[in-house]
């Protein structure tokens, strides 16, 4: 028989808390992605390796927020632990694939195709191994169509994201391409959704097994915790906040500002061994010999 499902339990809450998780792992992790295009390459990997946990703890957090409204009216819900936890591992592992290479290879042309798309199916692999792991009376259908089209708006998501790490430099600029990320990851979870069809195959009493809200929870506190610690590191380094390039870094690559190097103008004269600094004539005017 057909399930009768709310995906809105408690009304715009989950939601709007959802889309608050997405975007502060986003935020996070374009400006540790933007600090490691700032950095020697000994420091390049620890900052897209924070990078690529706070995303994927950010988007993995956002999932379960949002399925914490979810019921199914005819029978109670449970999580597979390993599964669960399983769609985090995947989506650090997948999103991090990607952030190491625009890291290293630049958020231009092929480089940047390859690092969305391989992030996008992150997310949407995140998404549906979750869903994957949810145990009831009965078994989910999806339509075909409208899990492309939650795919697609994961990779697009994703690009964009990637882009504005190795682009973005300015701290407003950097807000608004996480609030942006947030849209669109929260707008892939609930398209995922919509391709949803339940299908149950007996009826029991939903409310002996508990709130979906009770059951998540506790299995939330880590990555929550892990995101609070990396905010800490974000507050505490000015300049992953504001992303201003540093003078030591001269890296010639796309997304990878490089040092300034000085003009011929400024360049001191040129000393030959034991004179003075030689100086251009043509810079000053000629000098007539004194007879004395």
């Amino acid at each position: 028989m057909q399930g009768t499902v709310d995906g809105f339990s408690y009304g715009v809450v989950t939601p709007l808390v959802a889309f608050v998780m997405a975007c502060l792992g986003g935020a996070l992790g374009l400006r540790c992605t933007t600090r490691s295009l700032l950095v020697t390459h000994s420091w390049r990997p620890a900052w897209l390796a924070l990078g690529s946990a706070a995303i994927g703890s950010g988007i993995w957090t956002m999932h379960f927020v949002a399925m914490m409204g979810f019921t199914i009216k005819e029978t109670p819900i449970h999580y597979d632990k390993s599964i669960t936890y399983a769609s985090l591992g995947l989506a650090i592992v997948m999103v991090g694939v990607g952030i190491f290479i625009v890291g290293y290879r630049g958020a231009t042309g092929a480089a940047l195709f390859t690092g969305g798309t391989i992030t996008g199916l992150g997310v949407a692999s995140m998404h549906y191994l979750g869903m994957a792991g949810m145990h009831f009376d009965g078994r989910f259908s999806y339509n075909t169509l409208t899990v492309a089209a939650s795919v697609a708006i994961a990779v697009v998501a994703a690009t964009a994201a990637l882009w504005a790490a190795g682009r973005v430099r300015g701290f407003l600029w950097s807000v608004g391409a996480s609030m942006v990320m947030g849209l669109a990851v929260t707008g892939m979870h609930y398209t995922g959704m919509a391709a949803l069809d339940v299908h149950v195959h007996s009826t029991s009493d939903s409310a002996t097994s508990g709130s979906p809200a009770a059951v998540l929870a506790p299995m939330l506190i880590g990555p929550l915790a892990f995101l609070l610690l990396a905010g800490v590191v974000v507050m505490f380094d000015p300049l992953m906040v504001m992303g201003r390039p540093t003078r030591r870094d001269v890296e010639d690559k796309p997304g990878v500002p490089a040092a300034a190097v000085p003009s011929h103008q400024h360049r001191p004269p040129a000393l030959h061994a034991g004179h003075r600094p030689v100086h251009d004539s043509r810079h000053h005017g000629s000098r007539t010999p004194q007879n004395r």
